[in-house]
This record gives structure tokens, C-alpha cells and sequence, in this order.
């Protein structure tokens, strides 16, 4: 489905997302009936076959595979959803479900940063609040240049007046997922809008015979309990289902939280060519906040400071999906997801008055943003012994209001924004593989985005504005075979997000990005590594602080760089895999201008970008002595990850020094059904900044410790 909006004039804008509207509710409207079609039924597949499935889709091919000629298997439900492949000339980190088991992580943030090598920036102040994720050198505001998917369904929150593209993580339900996959570069066609430098891509599980009784605790009051319950009756019907409930004291005071999940997933086959899929997640999060620390304050280890103990807030989010796969024989097959998402946040945070662009007003603010959302994404893929192609359309339609108000200990004292956004966007997009030969593969893909957007200044007595705005996005991708293990590949792509204010001015043209990778393969049987050289050109960059969401438009930027991946199990009791990113992210041309006029601008023309490290990486050892001690019933797990030398927000020239933490967590079978886990986080106590922006400071976790108890009933 593609909408494209001709014209910006408001009375038509509006008359139009009225029609469009109508459309996607009625297709919303069809989502119940649908999932009680698979509810209905009696849902016969055996347990090694469902094993067999399972290990197929997360296994890594080989190049050599890449050359048999065979027709390829398009098993996902959701085109989104389509694992990345090694076969293709683009860069991905695969994180497999037991590195996610393993991660001594009390959040997915952590989670990603120690299993994919990310550069994470937590921001402390609460699960809803999302925090700073990025790929490649992009500094992230709340991890808008990064596109999440889970199951099919964009997370990406659009006209969100504290940031466009607000990308809140904590819906990720870690027991619940199969695999995650992170997309380095815009180099695939089936995303659009946020993957400016990459995709973070959730696949959940489809069925389970297990039901699992989870139990945590740890330091800091953190506590735990997650209960996992399915089935598995094959082509009839599978099915997962999951609650979750989390506490947390936080390290700091006045920082306790709570975190609440639910999770259901339905699978059917409803006829021997069609596949019905339903889920729905669940999220809900209250937190108190404890505000920001001074350099000063920092460096004397003075945690125990708070802000104001009256800062906080809650989050809610639901998203519904229903997706159906048809095929016909066995090269092709349609997939179409529609779904619904509806949400709202409400913050209370006080920032301190600090020197610098930005700096805080030392006052309450509140920020209100409540929101719903139409999708629908539907694609025809067809796949032959040397060949796959793929075209689709999408189309979304988000609703927002955005409040903003200055507050005194969580009363209003003065209205700061009140603004009503819609937003309607259209997508067409296409992407095809093809063998020219023995020994070379092709990629290319494109895809064009319409995206019209209305403001409504409520604070200003109903000023309206709007505008629509296009991106057409290619790409380009060859990988030679050199021999059967050894490839080199090189892609060129063009991504796009829109820019941040596009709430209260949608004239704002999205940022842009043209991004060129070349690197190797290597796929042995213990062995798989890759390197790669990147450089991303930038238009329209904005300087963005993450603390306060004041932001400046239209300069330019370029990162450069060199990433590395390797796993082996050349040693057979043990599995070792790293990921590094070294990055040099400089503005090429940036003026801000002066807060006050007779001040003068600051040209941050070739400085370092703000809110990035020079390099970010992560390692892991993990020892499985079953395969030299049979009766052995534990696995143990060393990792660290490193941040290079790091450059703050609206601090130009000022470059802080580098960071390692390290970590430790085992696994012991105590019995055929229960597990143990335990884990050590940042083992050596280092203090060091999550986040630094204009002279405040938000301190990273010192040491914590958890254990767990898992019983498979």
C-alpha cells in the first residue's frame, strides 16, 4: 500500500489522512477477527522437526552454500523479518540466543552493547526513557538513527516532540527472543525511514513445548520473575505466551523503577499454502529519576547528589500484528503484516543550569506525549537456484500530541508546547540477489518514501502547517567469491530519518546519508570472520543533546572507519567472538549560533562529532567443557567491552579518555529441568560516564552482581 501526498495545503492534507485513516482502521478492525481465527484452532509438528527449523534459521551460510545451486528458502513470516545473510555484500552482527542468555545485562541496551560490540550511552533517569544506541559514529539522540524492529512491526516513534524517531528498547522481552540481528549502513531496501546507520532487527519465538518459571535477583534491588508458556502442534498451530515483572532500586537514590511486560504469538497454517500470525506486545514502566550530575560532582564519585526527588515518569506501549504468508510452489510467496500501536509517556526531569549551548534551566519540565498508529507492510518475493527478488509497499499513519510544560515539584506553573501531530507516509521498495556466475553476486535494491506531515500548534490557538517530503534511496551491493571460503564484498547506499523538530515544523528536509563499505568474508568451519572499511557522508547533520533535546540543523558530517568480527571455535571446549568499530566522525561544516546575538558563532567544522568514541568493541570467551568433560553441566562466559577516547556534547576539542569494563556469568544444570545462572557486571568497579552533554554528567553502573533460577516444568 503506498500513499503519496500531492499537495501541502493543510485542508487537503487533512481531508486526505481522514480517508487514509478510515482505510488502515478498517483493516484494523479485521485484526481480531483474525487472531480469533488462530485462537480457535486445535494448534502436529515434532520436536526435532521444530528443532531442526530452529537451528536452520539461525545458523550463519557459508559462502560455499551461497554457490550451491538450490532454490532459496523464504521460511519468515514477515518480509522484516527475513534473517540477514552472509551471503550478501553488506555487514550484520548476528547475536544467537544464548549470548543473550549469558549477557549479565539488566537491560536490552546492555544487552546489545555486550553482545554486538554497539556504542550504548545509558542515560540512568528511568526504563522509559530511552537511552543513546549507535552504529558507526551516529550520536543518536535516543537512539533515533538506528530503525528497531520487532517481528515485522517499527518501534521508531514519528512527530514526537522530544525526539523524532524517540526509539524506546525496553519493549524488547528478552526471554522471548529468538535471535536479534544488527544491519550496519542503510544497505537494505525493506527498511526505510530511521535506518539511517542501521537496523536492530528482533525476531521472537514462534512456538515452545516448555512452560518456564523464571526467577532473578541482584544488586541494587534488583528483582525478577518471568513466566514463558507455548505449544507446538506443527502445521495445526504453535504458540508463545509470556509475563514479565522487574524491580530495580537503581545504584543512585531516588531512581527505583518498575518494569512490566506481556507477550503472546500465534502460528497456523491455515491451508497447506497460507500461514496466519498473530502477536501482541505489551510494556508498561514507572520510574523515579535522579537527574544529572556536574563534572565536579562526577569526579568526586558524588552519586548520592539528586536533581529533584520529585523527577520521574511512566510509559506505556501496546502494539498488535497480524501477518499472513502465502505461497505458491516453491519459488514464490507474499507477505503482509498489519498492525496497530498505541503508547504514551509522561516525564518530569529537572536539568541543572551548566555553561553551554544547551544548558539546562534548572527547572521542572513536564513532557506529556501520548500517541496511536496504523501499519501495513506487504511484499511478493520470488526465488530461484541463482536468484531472489523482492518487491513490496508500506504504508503508516501515527498520531501524536506532545505537551510541554515548566513545573514546580510536578504542579504546572506555565504551558512551554502544545502541539498535535499526524503523520502519513508511503513506501515502494525494491531489492533483488542475483548469482552472475560462479563466482560473483549481485544486490540492488531502491526504494522511494513519501512522508506528509501536519502540525497543529494547540498553544497557539490551532496553527496549522504541513508539508510533504520525498526520499528516493538506493543501493548497491557485489560480493566475488575468491575461493569457496573467501570473499570480498563492496555496496554503496543512500538511508534517510526525519529531522528532529518536524513536530512543530515540517518543512525540516530529512537527514541524509550516502554510505560506502567495502570488506571481506571469511566462512571456515570453525571459523567466521570479516573486515570491513565504511565512510558515511552526511546532509542536513543536526548537533543534538541528549539531555535537554535542544538541536541545530543543516551542516554536514562524514564518519570513516574500520569494523572487525570474529567467532571461532577452532578450540573445541571453547567459543570466542569480538566486534570492533574504530571511527574517526568529524563535521565537515557546522555553524551554531549564538544564544545571545553579539556572541560569536561556533564553527565546529572538522571537530570530532559530539556523543561518539573513537572506537567501541566488544569480546567474549565462552567455555563449554562438555566436549572434553562429558558429565560437565556448566558453561561460563568471560567478556569485556571497550569506549575509545570519547567526545561530549557542546564541549568542541574536548576528547575524554577511554574505558574497558569487564564481566563474568556461568550457567549450571542443576537437573533435567532447572537451571542456575549467575553473573558479575563491570568485575573491577570502573567508574566511568555513560554520558556527558554540556557539562552534566550521567555515571555508569559500578559493580553488580545477579543470580537467577530457571525451572522448565
Amino acid at each position: 500500500m503506498l500513499f503519496i501526498i500531492r499537495s501541502s495545503e493543510p485542508a487537503t492534507l487533512v481531508r486526505f489522512i481522514k480517508r487514509s485513516l478510515a482505510r488502515l482502521y478498517a483493516i484494523a478492525l479485521s485484526a481480531p477477527f483474525a487472531i480469533a481465527i488462530a485462537l480457535a484452532v486445535t494448534p502436529n509438528l515434532s520436536r526435532a522437526q521444530a528443532t531442526t527449523a530452529q537451528a536452520d534459521s539461525a545458523r550463519r551460510d557459508s559462502l560455499a552454500r551461497a554457490r550451491a545451486s538450490r532454490p532459496a528458502q523464504l521460511s519468515t513470516i514477515t518480509v522484516t523479518t527475513t534473517p540477514a545473510d552472509r551471503r550478501e555484500p553488506s555487514s550484520a552482527t548476528h547475536v544467537t540466543p544464548i549470548a543473550i542468555e549469558l549477557a549479565p545485562a539488566a537491560t536490552p541496551w546492555e544487552l546489545l552493547r555486550q553482545t554486538a560490540g554497539m556504542e550504548v550511552h545509558q542515560a540512568g533517569q528511568g526504563p522509559g526513557f530511552a537511552s543513546d544506541a549507535s552504529i558507526r559514529g551516529f550520536s543518536s539522540d535516543h537512539s533515533t538513527d538506528l530503525a528497531l524492529w520487532i517481528d515485522g512491526v517499527p518501534v521508531n516513534e514519528p512527530v514526537n516532540g522530544h525526539a523524532e524517531g524517540y526509539n524506546d528498547w525496553s519493549l524488547i522481552f528478552p526471554s522471548t527472543v529468538r535471535d536479534i540481528d544488527v544491519i550496519k549502513g542503510p544497505t537494505s531496501a525493506l527498511f526505510g525511514n530511521f535506518a539511517l546507520s542501521g537496523v536492530v532487527n528482533v525476531r521472537t519465538l514462534e512456538r515452545t513445548n516448555n512452560t518456564q518459571l523464571g526467577v532473578t535477583g541482584g544488586s541494587y534491588g534488583r528483582a525478577e520473575a518471568s513466566l514463558l508458556s507455548g505449544f507446538d502442534h506443527g502445521s495445526d498451530g504453535g504458540g508463545v505466551f509470556a509475563l514479565r515483572a522487574q524491580h530495580n532500586d537503581g545504584f543512585r537514590p531516588n531512581s527505583a523503577n518498575d518494569l512490566t511486560q506481556a507477550h503472546a504469538r500465534i502460528v497456523r497454517d491455515i491451508t497447506p499454502t497460507a500461514t496466519l500470525d498473530a502477536g501482541v506486545e505489551l510494556y508498561g514502566a514507572r520510574w523515579n529519576s535522579p537527574g544529572y550530575l556536574s563534572e565536579r560532582e562526577f569526579a568526586d564519585h558524588q552519586y548520592n547528589v539528586v536533581s529533584n526527588t520529585t523527577d520521574g515518569g511512566y510509559k506505556r506501549r501496546a502494539q498488535e500484528r497480524v501477518s499472513l504468508r502465502v505461497t505458491h510452489g516453491d519459488n514464490l510467496m507474499w507477505r503482509s503484516t498489519a498492525y496497530a500501536t498505541q503508547g504514551r509517556w509522561q516525564l518530569y526531569l529537572t536539568i541543572p543550569p551548566q555553561g553551554g549551548q544547551f544548558e539546562g534551566s534548572g527547572s521542572q519540565t513536564e513532557e506529556d506525549d501520548a500517541r496511536y498508529g496504523f501499519g501495513l507492510t506487504s511484499a511478493l518475493s520470488y526465488a530461484a537456484p541463482h536468484m531472489n527478488v523482492t518487491v513490496g509497499t508500506e504504508g503508516r499513519f501515527d498520531h501524536a500530541r506532545y505537551q510541554n510544560y515548566f513545573t514546580t515539584a510536578r504542579t504546572r506553573d506555565s504551558l512551554d508546547a502544545l502541539f498535535t501531530g499526524r503523520q502519513l507516509s508511503g513506501a515502494l521498495f525494491f531489492q533483488a540477489g542475483l548469482d552472475a556466475g560462479q563466482y560473483l553476486r549481485v544486490n540492488v535494491g531502491a526504494r522511494y518514501d513519501a512522508i506528509g506531515t501536519q502540525s497543529v500548534n494547540d498553544g497557539a490557538g490551532g496553527v496549522a502547517s504541513s508539508a510533504t517530503q520525498g526520499v528516493f534511496s538506493p543501493k548497491l551491493g557485489a560480493l566475488l567469491h575468491l575461493t569457496s571460503s573467501l570473499g570480498f564484498y563492496a555496496n554503496a547506499s543512500r538511508g534517510f530519518r526525519s529531522s528532529d523538530g518536524i513536530l512543530t515544523d515540517p518543512t525540516l528536509v530529512p537527514i541524509t546519508v550516502w554510505a560506502y563499505e567495502s570488506g571481506f568474508k571469511l566462512d571456515l568451519s570453525t571459523l567466521t570472520a570479516s573486515a570491513a572499511l565504511f565512510r558515511m557522508n552526511v546532509s542536513n547533520e543536526q548537533t543534538f543533546n541528549p539531555l535537554t533535546s535542544g538541536s541545530i540543523n543543516g551542516g554536514s558530517s562524514r564518519r570513516q572507519g574500520v569494523e572487525l568480527a570474529v567467532h571461532t571455535t577452532a578450540v573445541t571446549h571453547t567459543a570466542l567472538s569480538a566486534d570492533w568499530t574504530f571511527d574517526d566522525a568529524r563535521y565537515t561544516h557546522q555553524i551554531i549560533a549564538p544564544e545571545d546575538s553579539p556572541d560569536t558563532p561556533i564553527n565546529l567544522s572538522g571537530f570530532r562529532v559530539y556523543n561518539t568514541a573513537r572506537y567501541v568493541g566488544s569480546a567474549a570467551l565462552d567455555i563449554t567443557p562438555t566436549a572434553i568433560i562429558p558429565t560437565a553441566r556448566w558453561v561460563v562466559r568471560l567478556s569485556g567491552n571497550w569506549v575509545g577516547p570519547y567526545s561530549p556534547f557542546d564541549e568542541p576539542g574536548v576528547v575524554l579518555g577511554a574505558y574497558g569494563l569487564m564481566h563474568v556469568s556461568a550457567r549450571a544444570r542443576l537437573s533435567s529441568a532447572a537451571v542456575l545462572d549467575i553473573g558479575v557486571r563491570n568485575v573491577f568497579d570502573r567508574a566511568y560516564p555513560e554520558l556527558v552533554a554540556g557539562h552534566i554528567v550521567a555515571p555508569g553502573e559500578p559493580r553488580s552482581a545477579y543470580v537467577g533460577l530457571r525451572y522448565d516444568m
